[in-house]
């Protein structure tokens, strides 16, 4: 007998625009009807869903050139998750008990095109760990930064989604030494003892500088980055940036994370004549450009979990009602790795 279609649900709406860094006072769980799918559309219970610092960004408004829309007071957060299809309208591909992904997380329910699904097979151990962050950190080392075995790689927000997995995939590629930064001398131990990392740098601190620890860390310089800080951490970067090295940015968490932005630019300062001196590359990373990253990167990330080459550090924080804390909480750097909310099976 077919489970009944739930008539409600609930999802995380933006009540108010905050000024500065959104926190839990500015968002609430709202109760909703919830319609049925209609044709070509599919029903899909949350299972897991991402919580992520471009949020910041989609909140203060998004600027041009972002693949996303702009979250404004009023409006549904959304984001990568996976979930059961439910229910199925006419001419949909898909059945009730598939595993799939989308990107209408932050609800219980989601009403979604099947088109805009993504079927989830056992390709990965834990269904959990397609709301990995690591394609971009494959992508990026693959497709812009070409890892060379006797590499020295640096990995700047190195305790995040994208550098737990970015450091130990570099190692995998054949990278020689793998450099860190952090803003926590506890997470700097984790890196350093559960993920490999052969020294990690801790930032936020005027005694030694950034620069002077990266100095200290990468005495015969880096030969790759991936960067997920910019500010000055990139502009450190580039001060032992050896002849040919490769730049791959990848994200902006200096923006993103600081009260005193919108989260839509991180600048920082950078040295055009030892750019230019150095032959060093800098080149953003987007999924958007590597199409085919994504197959790829879950065929690999499956088999190096399988025999325990690689692991996938993550938090899962129970309860749509603890989304808003989560996303204070990742903004304040208190987790390692991934976040996700996880919610019930039923």
């Amino acid at each position: 007998m077919a489970t009944p279609l739930p008539s409600a649900t609930r999802e995380i709406r933006l009540v108010t625009a905050p000024e500065g860094l959104p926190g839990p006072e500015h968002f609430a769980v709202v109760a909703q009807s919830l319609p049925m799918p209609g044709p070509g559309q599919v029903l899909v219970r949350n299972r897991y869903f991402l919580v992520f610092p471009g949020l910041r960004t989609l909140i203060g408004g998004a600027p041009e050139g972002v693949p996303l829309p702009p979250i404004h007071a009023g409006g549904v957060l959304f984001g990568p998750a996976v979930g059961e299809v439910v229910g199925v309208g006419p001419g949909s591909p898909l059945r009730p008990g598939d595993a799939v992904t989308h990107l209408l997380g932050w609800r219980e329910h989601a009403l979604v095109a099947a088109a805009d699904c993504t079927p989830v097979d056992a390709a990965l151990p834990d269904p959990v760990a397609h709301l990995s962050s690591g394609s971009a950190a494959y992508g990026a080392l693959t497709r812009l930064t070409d890892v060379r075995p006797g590499d020295t790689v640096l990995v700047t927000g190195a305790a995040g989604a994208v550098g737990t997995l970015a450091g130990p995939i570099a190692r995998l590629l054949g990278a020689r030494k793998v450099i860190g930064s952090t803003r926590s001398p506890a997470k700097a131990e984790r890196l350093r003892t559960e993920l490999g990392y052969d020294a990690v740098v801790v930032s936020g601190g005027q005694f030694p500088t950034f620069a002077e620890q990266l100095g200290t860390a990468a005495p015969e310089g880096i030969d790759v980055l991936v960067d997920t800080v910019g500010g000055e951490q990139l502009t450190a970067a580039l001060t032992v940036a050896r002849r040919g090295a490769r730049f791959a940015l990848v994200g902006a968490l200096s923006g993103q994370l600081s009260p005193h932005q919108d989260g839509d630019s991180a600048p920082a300062e950078i040295d055009t004549f030892r750019v230019i001196n150095q032959g060093i590359t800098l080149s953003g990373y987007s999924g958007v450009d590597h199409p085919e990253v994504t197959q790829e990167w879950v065929k690999r990330f499956g088999g190096w979990l399988r025999s325990g080459e690689i692991s996938f550090p993550h938090v899962r924080i129970p309860g749509i009602e603890q989304a808003p804390r989560a996303l204070q909480e990742l903004f304040e750097g208190r987790h390692f790795g991934t976040v996700v909310v996880e919610l019930p099976a039923r």
